[in-house]
């Protein structure tokens, strides 16, 4: 019922995915949110984003930032980890996804996304094909709009873990 709003994995934090190990096994690129994904909402990048690009890098990967927010915002945080990035990208919309995916060159076979919400990001993703990574978001202070959206997100995420004690699989990977 709830397909294109489960992730392919659960986990979290952002900074505990794999990376090395999913290189291996082909993946080339990483479409990520900004806020709450990788920082708190509205901070600038931290030591710990800025190593984590440099890592993704140093591994071969290719990076694309996919924000709704405004540019300012998303060519700050850009310009500190360094990387390619669309602004107010309209997410679930999957017409920016395939963008991201054309700006590194690379499809949906090898390409993986990393965010923090259900109704935007994960949506948006498989929608467009993507493999994809939901994480706890870094912080529960957030603006209107989006507490909003986390009431929904929580009942998805009980079907979503009926789902994966169905198939005997890892409902949060820690």
């Amino acid at each position: 019922m709830f397909n294109n709003f489960y992730p392919d994995n659960y986990i979290v934090s952002t900074y505990v995915i794999p990376f090395d190990k999913l290189y291996e096994e082909g993946y080339r690129a990483i479409i990520f949110d900004i806020d709450n994904t990788l920082v708190r909402h509205g901070a600038p990048a931290d030591k710990r984003s800025i190593a984590l690009f440099r890592e993704l890098r140093r591994l071969g990967y290719e990076i694309v930032l996919l924000s709704n927010n405004d540019e300012p915002r998303v060519k700050m945080f850009s310009d500190a980890v360094g990387g390619q990035y669309i602004h107010k990208a309209g997410k679930p919309l999957v017409k920016n996804y395939h963008r991201a995916m054309e700006m590194m060159g690379t499809d949906t076979t090898n390409t993986m996304f990393v965010g923090d919400q259900i109704f935007t990001d994960i949506w948006g993703a498989r929608s467009a094909g993507i493999y994809t990574w939901l994480v706890r978001p870094i912080n529960k202070k957030e603006e209107i709009q989006i507490i909003l959206k986390r009431i929904p997100e929580q009942w998805v995420l009980a079907c979503y873990r009926r789902k994966c004690r169905r198939e005997n699989r890892v409902f949060l990977i820690n």
